[in-house]
């Protein structure tokens, strides 16, 4: 049941109790206790007046197996109970206690109180009712009237809540049960019906806190469990769904229901699980697949679409396919604008496609959803600095590849390129043309082809003036005319070097 947050809480709300105890100590004796039950029950109260609410539990049990009659032992065990949240274990206790001493009102008073939260209005009713014709005390008297009016008053609720539910006006019927709910507080019924007014107004969560609480209150209570797994599953929750129809399978191995859900979610959870183990692993291709299994065992939930493109976007991003990143990203940016992982995912992809005005305004969209985000903010800072660098003069766009190429056989590609990276990615290419140069040169019978420095400048001039600078380095050894050709090619007049001697180069600022 609902406890109170601390011993003190739980205390100020039993305080009554307490003090009824006190005026019972002479009751005790005419019971005609035996020594060992009055020394636990004194014991016990004092433990009980000291907080310590498990130690006088146990007090009070000794005291009860002691003297099975003693509606004293009976009471004061009660109090502990409802000290300690337990409801449902006070109230056969305060049963007894009445069956024990019928004129014991204090203890009639509060089963009436507990019967009216547990929702059964006629009983508590009955309670009050006993209580002013036993010739109460004048407190007695005033609390009895006072919670007669109100369990009139929930009846009347109660009348209307369903009047409205009956009718379809469900935001009426929620509003009559949440004032019914405030005094009714351990009624699973009211709650269940609750919960069914919010899953018709299409407000799930709410729903669910209901029919948690209703599991609780109500023993065995298979249906409950069900309708919150199917709920969760419903908010793509796919996780909780499975810990709630395993604890209804629990109550009941052949639920027909429970265990047909069961095999449906199982499924698509082992799905997710073994897709999220190939990204920590860097298996993204294998992942993808996998997302694409999950989209096709459930087709009928958006939420578990939506999820899964966002993984596949984030494996995409990740295996450096921007175009697919791209594609994928947007489609669950359109259902969800402000998905910031799906943001992050596709500044990514436009980073690798040098698309740097994109890239940043994702990277902000993204940042002003979650500010704290240390990725967020370096992605930010990266797409600003390359945007501010792709301004400038390019060498990348004069040697023809993207910043995070990277020449074969060099494996994953990380981060951004070195121009000297992007030199050797082309290098193959600058190679074919000086072969095929070098093989027109060679004309059959007679003829006479192209110069060998003809041939050299025909492959600098096809490859872009930036070539030139990589040619120095790659061929530094083996083409001394390609070299020289080169170094004329990069300190023409607007060109990124000079000579400054001995065919060494000096960079322009």
């Amino acid at each position: 049941m609902v406890a109170p947050g601390s011993v003190t809480s739980r205390l100020g709300s039993v305080f009554p109790f307490l003090l009824v105890l006190v005026d019972l100590q002479y009751e005790g004796a005419e019971c005609g206790v035996n020594a060992d039950v009055e020394k636990h029950l004194e014991l016990g109260k004092k433990l009980l007046a000291a907080g310590q609410l498990a130690d006088a539990l146990s007090q009070f049990h000794a005291a009860v197996d002691g003297d099975p009659d003693n509606y004293i032992a009976y009471y004061r065990r009660a109090t502990v109970f409802l000290a300690m949240g337990k409801s449902k274990a006070a109230l056969p206790d305060l049963t007894k206690v009445i069956e024990l001493k019928m004129d014991f009102t204090a203890a009639r008073l509060q089963r009436g109180h507990l019967l009216l939260k547990q929702g059964k209005l006629d009983e508590a009713e009955d309670d009050f009712k006993k209580v002013l014709k036993s010739n109460p005390s004048e407190n007695e008297e005033k609390e009895a009237q006072s919670q007669l009016i109100k369990s009139d008053e929930m009846q009347r609720l109660r009348s209307q809540a369903l009047d409205a539910f009956e009718s379809s006006d469900y935001t009426a019927a929620i509003t009559f049960l949440d004032k019914i709910l405030e005094v009714c507080v351990w009624d699973a019924e009211l709650r269940e019906l609750r919960a069914e007014c919010f899953i018709k107004e299409g407000e799930p969560r709410k729903a669910i806190s209901d029919l948690k609480a209703a599991s609780k209150l109500k023993n065995d209570n298979t249906e409950a469990f069900y309708k919150i797994s199917t709920l969760y599953y419903q908010l793509g929750d796919h996780e909780l769904s499975l810990s709630e129809v395993r604890e209804c399978l629990k109550l009941d191995q052949d639920h027909k229901r429970c265990f047909a859900h069961y095999k449906q979610v199982k499924k698509l959870n082992k799905l997710i699980e073994s897709a999220e183990e190939l990204i920590r692993d860097g298996r993204y291709t294998d992942a993808t697949s996998k997302y694409e299994s999950v989209m096709k065992t459930e087709p009928n939930v958006a939420e578990y679409t939506i999820r899964s493109k966002e993984r596949i976007c984030h494996c995409f991003s990740k295996d450096e396919k921007p175009v697919e990143a791209i594609r994928v990203c947007s489609e669950v940016l359109q259902v969800e604008p402000d998905n910031v992982n799906a943001l992050k995912d596709r500044a990514e992809a436009y980073l690798v496609e040098e698309m740097y005005d994109e890239a940043i305004q994702d990277y902000e969209t993204a940042q002003e959803h979650n500010e704290n985000d240390q990725q967020i903010r370096e992605g930010l800072e990266k797409a600003q600095r390359l945007l501010k660098q792709s301004q400038k003069r390019d060498y990348y766009k004069i040697l023809g590849v993207k910043r995070a190429a990277r020449p074969r056989g060099r494996g994953p590609r990380s981060g951004q390129a070195s121009p000297w990276d992007a030199w050797r990615f082309r290098a193959p290419l600058l190679r074919t043309r000086l072969h095929i140069c070098e093989r027109d040169r060679a004309v059959p019978e007679g003829g006479r082809g192209p110069s060998e420095k003809t041939c050299y400048q025909t492959v600098v001039a096809g490859a872009g003036a930036g070539f030139g600078l990589s040619c120095i380095f790659w061929f530094r050894t083996r083409r001394r005319r390609l070299k020289t050709t080169a170094i004329e090619s990069v300190t023409k007049a607007d060109g990124p070097f000079r000579l400054i001697g001995n065919n060494k180069l000096k960079r322009n600022l």
